[in-house]
């Protein structure tokens, strides 16, 4: 169940992204940490010592929202989830729930 509010709110079609290599839908303009968030994703990462991380700050700054992007190549670069939109068919991964 989606986390979103759905009264008088207007989306496009939702687009398919694969977290986990689990696919969620998600929205083209809303922020990884939101579609996250609105699929129940809430840890991101883990810091040093093994303690889950989640946005803090959700702007940009605490970097506590960290997750891997893979692109088709199989690249793999660390963005914060906050600031970074949804893009159809992205690949995330997060650390485990």
């Amino acid at each position: 169940m989606s986390a979103r509010i759905v009264n008088n709110v207007t989306r496009p079609a939702p687009v398919t992204i694969h977290v986990n290599d689990t696919e969620i839908l998600a929205y083209e303009g809303e922020s990884l940490a939101t579609a996250l968030f609105a699929n129940g994703w809430l840890i991101m990462s883990r810091d040093a010592s093994g303690r889950a991380r989640s946005p803090y700050c959700n702007m940009g700054v605490c970097f506590d929202c960290m997750v891997d992007v893979v692109d088709a190549a199989g690249s793999c670069s660390r963005v914060r989830a906050c600031m970074t939109v949804v893009r159809p068919g992205v690949r995330i991964k997060v650390a485990a729930q």
